[in-house]
Formats: C-alpha cells, sequence, structure tokens
C-alpha cells in the first residue's frame, strides 16, 4: 500500500510539474504573426508520454553513455544542478558557478623501479595497475602544489588508511558529477531525492569541506608563526594573502579559498590520470604511433636527459598524441553543462533556446566521433 501511495505520489507531482511548465513555456512563446518561427529540434526515440525519456535516466548506466545511445546528433553560463550546489560549496567553485561577477575569482616513477627490482625481472617483467600509479602520481603533484601536502605513497603526510579514504572522497566527487538527480530536470520533485545521490553529496561534501578546512586552518596557523614577512609555500599560502579580508559576490574569503583550492586539485589530478592512462593504452596497442614517438624524443630530447617542459614545442608527434587521445576518450564527458544567459538561437534559426536552458553536450560518444 506504501509503494502504491508514493508512486501515486510521484506521478501527480510530475503531471503537476508538467502542466507548470507547459504553462510558462506557453507564456514565452511569440504569439504575433511578425514573429519569427523557428524549427524544433530533433526529437530521440523512445520517449513515453508526459516524462519523455526521464525512464532512460536514474540507473546503473552513466549519463553521457544514455545521451550517446539516444543521440545521433552562446553558452556561457552553468546551470545551477544539484552536484554544483551541494558539492560545490553553493556554486562558489569557479568551474562550476554561473557567469557573473564571481568569475573575477579564478615521486611515484622511483617507488615502481623498486617494485620491479623486488618482484620482477628483465625477462617477466611485473603486472602493474598504471590507472592506480598514475592516479597516485598526479593527485600527489597536485595536493604538493596546491596544499603542500603528499597524500599516497610511502612519502605520505599522514596514515595510509586515512589517505586512501580521503582519496575515495575526491574520486565520489569526481563520480557524482556524472549522475541523474531527478531535481535538475523537475524542481518541483527535489524532495524525494531520488536514489539518495543528494543525501551523498552532502555527505561527500561534508568530509571534503572538512579535510581542506584542516589544510586551510595548518596553513592559517603557519602564517601566524612564521609572521608576515614568511614567503608563500604553495597556492593556498599565496590565496590566503589574496582573499584577506575579502568578500565577493556574497562568499567570504576562507569559502573562496577552499572551493578554489578543491576546484583545482579535482579538476588537475582524476582527468589527467585518466588522459595518461588511455594515451598509454593506446600508444600499447598502436605499436608504430608509439615507435615514432620514441624517434621523435630521441631526435629532440636524446637518451641522456629527461624531457623538459621547454622541449614540449618541438615535440610536435607527442602533442598529437595527446590531442587525439583526449578527443577519444574525453576524461569527463559531460561535465561542462553550459546555461543560457539570454534567449537566443542556436545554428541560424535551427532552434530557439530560452533563458536558464540547459545545454548538454556529449563530448564522448558524439561531438568527439562524429563529423
Amino acid at each position: 500500500m506504501d509503494s502504491l501511495l508514493q508512486f501515486l505520489l510521484i506521478l501527480f507531482s510530475t503531471l503537476l510539474a508538467l502542466l507548470f511548465s507547459v504553462y510558462f513555456y506557453g507564456l514565452k512563446r511569440p504569439t504575433t504573426g511578425k514573429a519569427r518561427s523557428f524549427s524544433s529540434a530533433p526529437q530521440s526515440g523512445g520517449a513515453w508520454p508526459i516524462i519523455g525519456h526521464m525512464h532512460l535516466f536514474g540507473g546503473k548506466q552513466l549519463t553521457h553513455k544514455i545521451l550517446g545511445a539516444m543521440a545521433d546528433k552562446a553558452f556561457s553560463s552553468r546551470p545551477s544542478i544539484a552536484a554544483s550546489k551541494l558539492l560545490g560549496y553553493d556554486l562558489a567553485m569557479f568551474g562550476f558557478a554561473p557567469y557573473g561577477p564571481y568569475w573575477q575569482v579564478e615521486t611515484a616513477i622511483r617507488d615502481l623501479h623498486k617494485m620491479w627490482v623486488s618482484k620482477g625481472s628483465a625477462e617477466s617483467g611485473v603486472t602493474v595497475d598504471m590507472k592506480q600509479w598514475f592516479g597516485e602520481l598526479t593527485l600527489n603533484i597536485v595536493l604538493r602544489m596546491v596544499g603542500g601536502k603528499r597524500y599516497v605513497g610511502p612519502s605520505a603526510d599522514g596514515e595510509e588508511s586515512e589517505s586512501r579514504r580521503n582519496q575515495k572522497v575526491m574520486r565520489d566527487f569526481v563520480c557524482l558529477f556524472g549522475v541523474f538527480v531527478l531535481s535538475d530536470a523537475i524542481p518541483f520533485l527535489g524532495w524525494l531525492d531520488f536514489n539518495g545521490y543528494e543525501k551523498t553529496m552532502k555527505r561527500t561534501a561534508k568530509e571534503l569541506d572538512i579535510l581542506v578546512g584542516g589544510w586551510l586552518e595548518e596553513h592559517k596557523q603557519r602564517r601566524l608563526l612564521g609572521g608576515k614577512e614568511k614567503q608563500e609555500q604553495d597556492f593556498m599560502d599565496a590565496m590566503l594573502k589574496i582573499l584577506e579580508k575579502a568578500n565577493i559576490a556574497g562568499f567570504d574569503g576562507d569559502t573562496i579559498n577552499k572551493a578554489t583550492c578543491l576546484n583545482v586539485i579535482l579538476a588537475g589530478s582524476d582527468t589527467t590520470m585518466v588522459t595518461l592512462t588511455w594515451a598509454l593504452s593506446l600508444l600499447l596497442n598502436n605499436p608504430q604511433v608509439l615507435k615514432k614517438a620514441k624517434d621523435e624524443l630521441d631526435i629532440h630530447v636524446g637518451k641522456d636527459r629527461l624531457v623538459d617542459e621547454s622541449d614540449i614545442n618541438n615535440l610536435i608527434y607527442l602533442q598529437a598524441i595527446i590531442k587525439e587521445t583526449l578527443r577519444l576518450y574525453p576524461a569527463s564527458p559531460l561535465i561542462a553543462l553550459r546555461s543560457a544567459k539570454e534567449d537566443c538561437t542556436l545554428s541560424v534559426g535551427y532552434h530557439r533556446s530560452y533563458c536558464g536552458t540547459t545545454n548538454v553536450r556529449n563530448y564522448k560518444t558524439d561531438m568527439h566521433r562524429k563529423p
């Protein structure tokens, strides 16, 4: 009986939300005969009456894969979705904030060698999970730059169990931006918290805030003990100096600092790990490309030193490999959502979009693989 009542309540709420949507859409449509006519967007198959394609979302399948299966085919702002609000300090992360004044804020390889020496040989080698190694390497590099920390590996700052837990929280943050939240499509039904994603987002946001907040307090104490003449050691130190007594778009300095540092860490670690893993996989499966890349390195760098940043401009083929990897396997297929900040027309009269319309671009299965 409870299940039936819940179903009827959801159905009633959905119908009511649909009626409101149709009503407001009708108010915005041009009614004069002089109004310009617009072609409607092509409709994907599989839609149900009233709820459209919403029945396809909410399962275990990732959102960008669902959209890719559905589709054959002057947005500068960001939509205010649940993940951006609950995980991003209520839109304080500049990567997910709507367009506005707030946009002004803008050594693992050695360990791998030790494992090879202890467990492998020149003939047999040793099996290594490169995704894990790349993940730990990139996370340590970014954490060292932003917060002066090293959280993974034998030289980690803290217990290994705590480091793994913090690493998992950061991974959860990225994954939660790829799930379908019912309230993003029908705000009226936000109280339902379908699949419990909003509850998980709140818990993840709280854990991340405790983690980054702890770093911030450490930096403040270090600045007090070292005096104002002490040179900044990392990105968080520099932000503390810049944002002292700041208040931008309603956000205080500490919130901006935590949100920006967390934004840099999460955007620079997980995405780099995914790209490096795919690049290595593609090279190993295309030995002729790998040989050309090695030949280019031998010509411009040689075998007596490591690659330096100044060598990048000369490594044209290596640049092409990275670009092709990003095209085939983008690290964040759907994270670059956009919303219209004013009424506009897409593709020269092809389709009319009103202010606030969310634009979802499916890089992985559509835009990057079709001419």
